[in-house]
């Protein structure tokens, strides 16, 4: 394919993504009371986590040297790489609805990328309440966390989110490549998941030097989260700050298993 077949097949997923998108937001208007309660209780949901977080300091100024304000700014990388993952790849984790009612194997018929309509299946907008209180906790750690700022660190917490972002993507289509062989979510997932995010409120580190590991060349969370973050604190590495793209990369072996379960995928007859 040519370099402009290939532009004008990205230029048609954008537009099909973008009538996806306008379609779920005419859906959730349709109940606007439940869609605002929602987002209400999704707030309140992950705000019990800050208060968490905000108590213990109260009592103990610092966690293994991490002032409120650091753990603050962590904190709020992670869950808003999370949320936004969770938000537009949520079709990956009600994968195994898909199968089971058939929907996949319509998808598989149509001329368009699996991928792109497993995507388009299920967007989540009740998440932006929580993507809301993720970029207030992070405007407050950036301004509060004593930080010294340069070009190179605001492209890093770019980096950390965009790479957190595809990270969790990642898994997310992990848990749908799964559901091929088992036609069940395994909810194991969760641990690599809403585990991460829990986790993923304090740096890595004050796990242990074995977890450390485990989340630097198993699954790179600490990519995304735990070496950006001493570049941004001024303890790290200068080439810290790339690390986050561990996350991009992190999307390659997720694709391959994806395409693997695709090609063993059979019909549900349906």
């Amino acid at each position: 394919m040519t370099i402009s077949g290939r532009l004008q097949t990205f230029s048609d997923a954008v537009r099909l993504y973008g009538r996806y998108f306008l379609i779920h937001i005419k859906s959730v208007m349709q109940y606007k009371t439940s869609f605002f309660l929602t987002c209400l209780g999704q707030f309140f949901t992950s705000f019990n986590v800050f208060l968490g977080i905000y108590f213990m300091f109260r009592r103990f100024h610092t966690v293994k040297g991490y002032t409120y304000q650091e753990v603050l700014l962590c904190y709020s990388i992670v869950l808003m790489a999370f949320t936004l993952a969770e938000a537009f790849a949520r079709g990956f984790d009600t994968f195994s609805s898909i199968i089971g009612n058939g929907t996949f194997d319509r998808i598989m018929v149509r001329p368009r990328g699996l991928i792109l309509q497993v995507l388009g299946q299920k967007i989540e907008f009740t998440r932006s309440a929580r993507l809301l209180q993720a970029v207030i906790m992070l405007i407050y750690g950036l301004q509060a966390g004593g930080v010294l700022w340069t070009p190179a660190r605001g492209l890093t917490v770019v980096l950390m989110i965009a790479g957190g972002t595809a990270l969790f993507s990642g898994l997310f289509l992990i848990y749908a490549s799964i559901c091929f062989f088992t036609l069940e979510g395994l909810e194991f997932m969760n641990v690599f998941t809403d585990g991460a995010r829990e986790h993923g409120k304090y740096p890595f580190d004050i796990y242990g030097k074995r977890f450390l590991l485990i989340v630097t060349f198993l699954i790179p969370y600490a990519c995304i989260q735990y070496y950006p973050l001493l570049f941004l604190l001024g303890r790290g590495k200068g080439w810290y700050a790339f690390l986050p793209l561990a996350g991009f990369l992190f999307l390659i072996p997720c694709y391959v298993l994806w395409r693997i379960g695709v090609r063993h995928y059979q019909s549900t007859g349906s």
